[in-house]
């Protein structure tokens, strides 16, 4: 499959390019980015082209893969999709809900699957530990705490304006909505929102299932603090997400794995852009309720 690549930044270099340069069955045909230099750049790196008209990359590749911020990548995406390519989306989907549903509108008006990487969903341990809570029945409740030192340690992604802009809540936000939804089921309200120290934000969600979730989200905790942790408590006992030692890149492919086996047989991956879609919904009712505390 030819696949291109949108963006340049960190998170491009680090684990898009490189996955797409390792798969075995994408041809990495080229880069498109808003900084032509940089794109140039990633693409020499990487033994491709570098692409300076976005739809004339479009035009000569079956897929993209998408590393921008949200508020660019949505109606990129769209764009995308309504030229025939398949996309492998980054989170959160879209920086608004109606961003959110354009791109799901082109996904499906064109007939193009879609994938959005969603870390711990393509890492192999949570990945199957997911799989194997959400067959688990009477769970009572579950703790998520998503704390990462961006902007107080040495992060690549410190400069990320669209991080310091948005914040917790819609950087690491959708990780702990892609682990606790598909085992808790679907978010039925915000039932409680309030802020913490810096971007730091804490969240009540009641579930389909009759299950409420506690989230901790902060970009700003101190490095000491920085973690993960989610905590299933229920009829079955306690149980915890098995953190990964495994990079982005072995989960990008395994992603792109799943972008093919999507466009080759014609069914959605769970984490498509209808899922994105979803997880953008409940972010942005949880701002909304925090704009209400």
């Amino acid at each position: 499959m030819r696949t291109g690549l949108l963006g340049t930044g960190p998170w491009a270099g680090m684990a898009h390019a490189p996955a797409l340069s390792e798969h075995p069955e994408l041809e990495f045909t080229g880069v498109w980015g808003r900084r032509p230099e940089a794109a140039g750049a990633l693409a020499a790196r990487h033994g491709t082209r570098v692409y300076e008209d976005v739809d004339a990359l479009f035009a000569d590749v079956d897929a993209v893969a998408v590393a921008l911020p949200p508020a660019v990548q949505a109606p990129l995406a769209a764009r995308a999709a309504r030229a025939g390519c398949h996309l492998l989306l980054d989170k959160p989907l879209a920086a608004d809900v109606a961003e959110g549903r354009e791109v799901v509108r082109a996904v499906t008006e064109a007939g193009v699957a879609s994938v959005v990487f969603l870390t711990s969903r393509f890492q192999s341990a949570p990945e199957a530990w997911i799989a194997e809570q959400a067959a688990v029945d009477g769970w009572f409740t579950a703790r998520a705490e998503w704390l990462g030192a961006v902007f107080t340690g040495d992060s690549p992604f410190a400069a990320s304006a669209w991080r310091r802009e948005r914040g917790a809540l819609w950087d690491v936000g959708p990780h702990a909505l892609s682990v606790l939804l598909p085992v808790l089921g679907d978010v039925t309200r915000v039932a409680a929102a309030t802020r913490g120290p810096g971007d730091t934000v804490h969240l009540v969600l009641a579930h389909t299932g009759g299950a409420t979730s506690t989230l901790t989200l902060s970009l700003t905790a101190p490095p000491a603090a920085a973690g993960a942790v989610v905590e299933l408590r229920g009829k079955a006992g306690t149980t915890v997400l098995p953190m990964s030692h495994e990079g982005p890149v072995p989960a990008l492919v395994r992603a792109a794995d799943a972008l093919l086996d999507a466009a080759r047989t014609g069914r959605p991956h769970p984490c498509d852009a209808a899922f994105g879609l979803r997880v953008t919904e409940v972010l942005a009712a949880a701002e909304d309720r925090l704009a209400r505390a």
